[in-house]
């Protein structure tokens, strides 16, 4: 609500597949239909939920592979869209392993070797600790609204819940990795329930599911998110939000390198 490829046991949160597609080219109803503007802003009102003006919050992060199963617990903080720093507190053997954005840098610091590099931009879809999130989904580098051109797919009763369903196509130049993104937002609360990324060729690539919404801080949010790889269907991450905290008084001198290897 950041790196390049971390070198741990299997390879290095953060804001997609559904049963039902909509069906091409059918009209929505006129009362029901949406403006773009008012879609471009409940898009925006997701892509902020988990991120506020400034956060900071304790996570757990389950991942399940055919080969193993491993949890992870972090403390993450972010300031607007550019500023994320994400550190791991267990297990031992990874604490202190960190991650920072500033603006569109990203670096990662591996206590082990006492060492931080950059990571290019090109490192951003890899794998993050070994889970199915991203360096772009951890630190939320790409952005629904700034990168992405928003339109209503599907407005209606999906499997007895109104729904929103919006297609995200890039826009020229964008730096993402996926060919479109489909996000499926509950009306009543504006809560996404799960998002579908396509790759460059139209195929389904991984899904994420939002669920257990919970009041944090004053602000309901899903505190639980699920990374469902297409290609691999028996693994998953979880990510649990424990803690969350919103307008945590943070300013952009806290987002440095020397917080990066030295913690908070």
């Amino acid at each position: 609500m950041l790196m390049v490829p971390y070198c741990n046991p299997g390879t290095a949160i953060l804001l997609v597949l559904g049963a039902l597609l909509p069906v091409a080219g059918l009209p929505l109803p006129a009362a029901a239909q949406t403006s773009p503007a008012e879609a471009e802003e409940i898009v925006r009102h997701v892509d902020d939920l988990l991120r506020g003006e400034s956060s900071h919050g304790q996570v757990r992060m389950e991942v399940v592979t055919d080969r193993w199963t491993r949890s992870i617990e972090m403390e993450m903080w972010s300031l607007g869209r550019d500023y994320s720093l994400v550190r791991v507190l267990s297990p031992a053997r990874e604490a202190g392993t960190a991650t920072l954005k500033v603006d569109r840098d990203i670096w990662n610091y591996l206590p082990r070797v006492d060492r931080t590099i950059r990571v290019p931009g090109a490192g951003m879809g890899g794998s993050w600790m070994g889970s199915h999130f991203t360096y772009d989904d951890l630190v939320r580098e790409s952005s629904m609204v700034v990168d992405y051109e928003v339109e209503v797919s599907f407005e209606g009763d999906r499997d007895g819940t109104e729904i929103w369903e919006f297609t995200l196509t890039p826009l020229p130049e964008a730096p993402v990795v996926w060919g479109h993104v489909e996000l499926e937002v509950r009306k009543d609360d504006r809560m996404p329930l799960r998002t579908r990324y396509f790759d460059d060729r139209g195929d389904l690539a991984r899904t994420m599911v939002f669920s257990e919404f919970r009041t944090m801080d004053g602000r309901l949010v899903p505190t639980e998110l699920s990374m469902h790889p297409e290609d691999r269907p028996s693994e998953r991450t979880t990510i649990h939000y424990e803690d969350l905290e919103f307008d945590a008084g943070l300013d952009t001198s806290f987002f440095s390198l020397q917080r990066l290897r030295d913690g908070p």
